[in-house]
């Protein structure tokens, strides 16, 4: 990319705005976020996020400002060099200027090789158009950067500082394109594993990933693994985009273009407050504020009908039917707050000193499926939950049934 659009990158980091950035400039939104993007793809790394017609500055874009630091300084130098003194000139030529590191860094092999031809050969180019980069270089700075001569090519003054700010930025680039190289394989080498959300550190699912970690790793496999928590929804988008190789759900909806097994079976319980009195499922969602994960997970979806279908009698009902994706939070809202929620019972049974655990009139199965992608070590870590599922849970909390 463009040193101009490393410029326009950096300012959208600095603050925060595409359109302000595009305003102060003079650009096009649409110029603003294809030099994001390509940041972006030159470091294979998010930086920021659009929400809501906001946009989200990331902890990696705050890290990449700071390894942007050096170029911008070293830009702002070249500014200077070339007369661009005025602050409001400077913007609006830097975020123009048309040389990639690339060419900086083969202007550097010619100054250091004393000659186009030599560079040209350690280079793999031809030497015509190496020649064609030195001189549009040369156009840019408006002078001359090397002096010709009969064994080679030497700098001028002005080269001399061109080579000077051209080090700078192409060492502060190459770091920051290193750490991506490095990202890349470490992710390559990885195995991401996204989960439904677990209630706490008790919960079964938090422990079958323990286990499977402790497992993993003292088997000494050769795939590092990678772990994430988040909703039925994201993980099926996760699994399709292949951001993580192997998902666990609480639904088998969604996934009849994955590779899936059946983790566990259980039924859904209500949970609620430990003093309350009511006797049923249906009298406790009734009297009590509800708290269920969205209707963007399995239980969420169930729980959410559950609790609109047998309360339509009640005002207001839609004010104190609260979804949430935090099952912690919904566990705390349940034990101290009053609320009432819906739970697999698996999930439900670890949290019993906490709240009171009340089953439904009508039974309403569930079952948690773990689903993955072709790579082995995928199908591997697939076996492995499913062994540590049936050890961890006991029957009859869970009717353990694996399929292929």
């Amino acid at each position: 990319m463009h040193l101009g659009a490393l410029f326009i990158a950096s300012q959208v980091l600095s603050s925060g705005s595409m359109r302000e950035t595009g305003r102060r400039f003079n650009l096009s939104v649409s110029t603003v976020s294809s030099a994001v993007d390509n940041l972006e793809t030159e470091l294979a790394l998010k930086l920021v996020e659009r929400s809501s017609g906001e946009l989200v500055i990331l902890l990696a874009g705050g890290r990449v400002q700071e390894g942007l630091a050096p170029i911008l300084d070293a830009t702002e130098e070249l500014g200077e060099m070339l007369g661009h003194n005025d602050p409001e000139a400077y913007g609006q030529w830097a975020a123009r200027i048309p040389v990639k590191p690339a060419t900086m860094e083969r202007y550097l092999e010619v100054a250091d090789q004393g000659s186009i031809n030599r560079a040209a050969r350690r280079l793999r180019l031809g030497q015509p158009q190496l020649s064609l980069q030195i001189a549009n270089l040369e156009k840019f700075f408006g002078c001359r950067l090397f002096e010709r001569q009969a064994q080679g090519s030497a700098l001028t003054e002005e080269g001399r500082h061109a080579y000077t700010l051209f080090s700078t930025i192409s060492l502060a680039w190459n770091e920051l394109k290193s750490s991506a190289d490095e990202r890349y394989q470490r992710t390559a080498r990885s195995l991401r594993i996204g989960s439904i959300i677990p209630t706490g550190s008790e919960s079964w699912v938090a422990r079958c990933l323990g286990a499977l970690v402790a497992q993993w790793n003292a088997g000494r496999n050769k795939n590092a693994l990678s772990l994430v928590s988040m909703t039925a929804d994201d993980l099926r988008e996760a699994l399709k985009s292949g951001r993580i190789d192997v998902a666990i759900l609480d639904s088998v909806f969604g996934l009849e273009s994955f590779r899936h097994r059946e983790l566990l079976r259980t039924d859904m319980v209500a949970i609620a407050p430990p003093d309350s009195m009511e006797a049923t499922a249906a009298d406790l969602v009734a009297s009590h504020p509800i708290c269920t994960p969205s209707p963007r997970t399995g239980i969420g979806h169930a729980a959410m009908t559950f609790g609109y279908d047998r309360t339509l009698h009640r005002r207001l009902r839609d004010r104190d039917i609260t979804a949430a994706d935090s099952l912690p939070v919904i566990v705390d809202l349940v034990a101290n707050h009053g609320y009432v929620s819906f739970l697999g019972r698996v999930s439900a049974m670890p949290i019993a000193d906490r709240v009171r655990i009340v089953d439904l009139a009508e039974p309403m199965p569930m079952s948690y499926h773990v689903a993955f992608n072709h790579r082995k070590a995928a199908a591997d870590a697939c076996d492995m939950l499913i062994t540590t599922a049936a050890k961890i849970v006991p029957a009859p909390v869970a009717q353990n049934k694996a399929f292929a």
